[in-house]
């Protein structure tokens, strides 16, 4: 599995503007400006591959891109940021709700979080109504920490085991990684996380390699 020729494909504002069902497809979420599309452009070794906006709640689309053999990443509007209309943030709300509830493809979704500020109320919620979705449909979840370049290795530490412990109270068995797009940290082992989750098999899926720089797990969620 290569990253290194992702290319755009398309962009929903509504669901049934989507791409037809077909390839499998792990998912960005997180906060607006979290820095879910500089995660994407990280990981296909580009600049300006996924739009990155400095204004919060710009994102209002699916963006989907396409992996050299059919597999796609798909870049989700940002949550959590309070100065849109009450119309317009339901909106986002639908759109998104309705992919990840709904999308057959769906193979796994990648919750981005600010390693300086890990595990917000807003991540949380995310992370509550995501997990049942998750066990009951068999789909692979991962944390990233990113923005990691901005903090010591201490931090780091303490950030790491913060986020971990988040993820224990809400019943996840899932991993965390720390992720920089400005120095590489965390860009190779993420890259082997999500290529194993997009092995053409659920059994090669479920035995992702272990990953140096990751917390012990990365693994997908069992169905119930």
């Amino acid at each position: 599995m290569t990253f290194e020729h992702i290319e755009y494909l398309a962009s929903a504002g509504r669901l049934e503007d989507m791409p037809p069902e077909g390839p499998h497809e792990i998912a960005f979420a997180g906060r607006s400006n979290v820095g879910k599309s500089s995660a994407i452009n990280a990981l296909a070794g580009r600049r300006r591959l996924a739009f990155i906006s400095k204004t919060p709640g710009r994102t209002q689309t699916l963006n989907f891109f396409s992996l050299p053999d059919g597999a796609r990443l798909v870049d989700l509007p940002g949550y959590g940021y309070a100065k849109v209309a009450k119309s317009q943030r339901a909106g986002w709300e639908a759109l998104v709700g309705g992919y990840l509830a709904g999308r057959k493809a769906l193979a796994g979704v990648v919750l981005i979080m600010d390693a300086r500020l890990p595990a917000t109320p807003n991540d949380r919620e995310m992370l509550a109504w995501l997990a049942p979705i998750a066990r009951a449909r068999g789909v692979s979840l991962l944390t990233l920490l990113s923005k990691a370049d901005k903090l010591t290795r201490n931090e780091q530490t303490r950030a790491l085991a913060s986020a971990r412990r988040a993820l224990v109270e809400l019943g996840l068995d899932t991993d965390c990684g720390l992720l920089s797009s400005k120095t590489g940290q965390g860009v190779e082992e993420a890259r082997e996380v999500l290529a194993a989750w997009l092995a053409p098999h659920a059994e090669a899926r479920n035995k992702t390699p272990p990953v140096k720089g990751f917390l012990p797990g990365a693994k997908r969620l069992n169905r119930d």
